[in-house]
């Protein structure tokens, strides 16, 4: 299933500023990823979550790429990725994309999961292919975030490529929440009901 958004940036605060602009909200802290020298802060979507994820200055950088190709962004903060969850991450792994990356074990204070990180950061069909995470236990970041009652409506992935790319998609299972369009590669856009209406993050 779907499990959360990725808002990148050149720094949190920007990334930050953008979403709660957008959206009208206030973010939740988050923490640190000392394997990958970044950091975020959240927002809960029910059931699902939101992050802002930045490179943090103050963490040494790695010896390999970083997740989301966050070594080569530039520009404004943007909705740039989606993140799926699997029970079973090498299996579903088998059945996707090459290049959609090796599994890594990760923490965060006490979460622990494992996640597909490409060799080089930058996953198939230009990033619109989402990364693969597998949560280990039962606690989830979405349980701990307070309910702002932001709900995401659909999320639209567009690529160039939008067949094959749905065919690349078969093997996941994510409802009826995301929905692929022909159009620019790695454009994606969240419709996000708030307490101010439908918001877009893009």
């Amino acid at each position: 299933m779907l499990d959360h958004l990725a808002v990148t940036a050149e720094n949190l605060a920007s990334g930050v500023s953008y979403v709660e602009n957008a959206l009208g909200v206030q973010m939740a802290p988050g923490g640190q990823h000392d394997y990958m020298g970044t950091h975020n802060q959240l927002l809960g979507l029910g059931i699902f979550y939101l992050e802002v994820i930045t490179i943090n200055p103050e963490a040494p950088k790695p010896s390999h790429p970083r997740w989301f190709d966050l070594d080569n962004i530039s520009g404004p903060p943007k909705l740039t990725n989606w993140i799926v969850q699997t029970d079973t991450l090498d299996e579903t792994l088998a059945k996707s994309p090459a290049g959609t990356g090796t599994p890594v074990k990760l923490t965060r204070g006490d979460l622990h999961w494992q996640m597909a990180v490409p060799d080089d950061g930058k996953l198939p069909f230009d990033g619109a292919f989402p990364a693969l995470i597998q949560w280990e236990g039962a606690d989830h970041p979405a349980l701990r975030l307070p309910d702002l009652k932001c709900r995401l409506k659909q999320l639209h992935v567009t690529h160039p490529q939008a067949d094959g790319l749905r065919d690349a998609l078969s093997v996941l299972d994510f409802g009826d929440v995301v929905s692929v369009h022909q159009g620019p590669a790695k454009n994606l856009q969240a419709e996000i009901e708030t307490l101010h209406g439908i918001r877009i993050l893009e």
